[in-house]
Order: structure tokens, then sequence, then C-alpha cells
């Protein structure tokens, strides 16, 4: 089933559910309503789960990429550098718009762990990225890139004796 065959099978039982007549109960349901329906939910979950493992399936990639654009400061390193920092950050801050598509309105598709399972890898993923900047020495990370910042001392007195 892809999603536009589950949209359909959706779209189907609503008319079914709620015809003419209004809402339809449980027990008005026929078997075959009810398995059609738990198999939509069924499918809505499992390509949440495959929606929440794609940041794993990439990392390797993305990865290997920033491997083999080393560490020297050229076009190449610094754009797939930035996409592995820009990419996540998008992914997790759109995580409800991305998972919007499966929630259902019974209630039945459990969203939480796919979505937990989803920042879980984005934050591994940006990570990664990091790791990759601190290695180009674009982080501060030693004493020396704050140097810029140390206060010096002003010197209330000056000799021309050289210190012994």
């Amino acid at each position: 089933l892809g999603m536009r065959r589950v949209a359909a099978l959706e779209k189907q039982n609503h008319q079914q559910m709620y015809g003419k007549k209004g809402v339809i109960s449980n027990e008005e349901l026929s078997a075959k309503e009810k398995t059609r329906a738990l198999a939509i939910a069924k499918k809505k979950s499992s390509m949440a789960m495959g929606l929440a493992t794609g940041p794993g399936k990439s990392l390797f990639m993305n990865g290997f990429m920033m491997y083999m654009s080393g560490s020297t400061l050229n076009m190449w390193s610094i754009s797939v550098t930035g996409m592995s920092i820009m990419t996540p950050l998008k992914n997790m801050f759109g995580i409800s718009s991305q998972f919007k598509r499966f929630e259902d309105s019974s209630g039945k598709v459990d969203l939480q762990m796919p979505k937990l399972i989803f920042l879980a890898l984005n934050l591994l993923w940006l990570c990664v990225g990091l790791y990759k900047m601190s290695k180009m020495r674009l982080l501060p990370t030693v004493s020396a890139d704050w140097s810029g910042r140390v206060v010096w001392k002003e010197l209330m007195e000056v000799s021309s004796i050289p210190p012994l």
C-alpha cells in the first residue's frame, strides 16, 4: 500500500462511517471496516517509522562525504559541513510538519516514538557536523580562539631597569 492508496482507503472509510445518517457506532461497523481501519493505522505507523529512520540512513553517506572532503578550508568542505549543520536543524524545527501526514484523528497511530527517533538521529547528525567544524578549526575550542576577548592589564608604573 502506498500513501495514495492509504489516503483513498481513509476517504472511503470516512464516507462509510460518517454517511448521511451521521456518526455510526462501533457496533454497527463491520469486521471488514475495522480491519481496514487497522490496516491503515499500521501502514501509517510503519511509514512514520520509515521517515524517522531516514536521517540515520543519510548519516553514513554524509559522514563519508565529510571524510573525503578533508580538513582544509575550501568550497567543497565548507559546503558539505554547512549542509551537515543546516539540514538537521531544519529537520528538527520542522518535525511536526513532517509527521503531519501520518496523524490519525482517531488516535490509533502513535507518533511519539518515531518523532523521538527522528530527533535523536538528527541530533547525532548535528554532532557529526559540529565535530567536523571543530576539526576544521571553525569552532572556538581552545583558549587561543578567545584571545581577542582577553583584557590586558594597564601598567601603573614603568621602569627602565630590566628585570633580573
